[in-house]
């Protein structure tokens, strides 16, 4: 499931935890909505922005092993 998360610190700083997103789509998900908050001060990507997706073709699986003669 896809979640964005906001905390609002009485100084005004926002938090914004994204989760649920694998890769860098959630810089595109949460573009809009950090042009209107304000500067950016940081950002720390979690592992989710480092995993890839995983595409299956169809159940089809395709191996090829190769041995040498000795």
């Amino acid at each position: 499931m896809e979640t964005l998360e906001f905390i609002i610190y009485p100084d005004g700083r926002v938090q914004e935890k994204v989760t649920g997103i694998i890769g860098a789509s959630c810089a595109e998900v949460t573009a809009a909505i950090e042009a209107q908050l304000g500067q950016v001060m940081t950002q720390e990507p979690t592992s989710e922005f480092f995993a890839a997706k995983v595409q299956q073709q169809s159940g089809v699986a395709n191996t090829q092993t190769a041995f040498s003669d000795w």
